[in-house]
């Protein structure tokens, strides 16, 4: 079965510690409504550095993306819904949905 990669990208900080724990709670619950599907939940970014063409490195990140899942379900059309469902959204942040692709391994 197809994997899904869904990237957070933007999204705004909680006001507040207890805005932040409402959000949190909301987010755990969207977490385990996708049962087996979430073959990695819950993956969040941090201490990023950019390392640049000239092979010079950055401090910070060169997008705005903040962390990952990964599902397992049968069609993109599947994953984009269970996106739409992502309280990610609620907070002013959008959603990459990509589709990972198995490579062949080397012999």
């Amino acid at each position: 079965m197809p994997r899904y990669l869904i990237t957070y990208v933007g999204g705004n900080k909680p006001a507040s510690p207890e805005e932040g724990k409402q959000h949190f709670a909301k987010y755990q619950e969207w977490l385990s409504s996708l049962g087996k599907s979430a073959v990695s939940p819950a993956n969040p970014l941090k201490y990023t550095s950019t390392v640049n063409p000239d092979r010079s490195v950055s401090a910070g990140s060169a997008t705005a993306m903040s962390g990952f899942t990964i599902i397992e379900v049968a069609t993109m059309d599947t994953a984009l819904l269970i996106a739409k469902q992502c309280p990610f959204l609620d907070i002013g942040g959008s959603l990459e949905v990509s589709e990972l692709i198995q490579m062949p391994t080397q012999k």
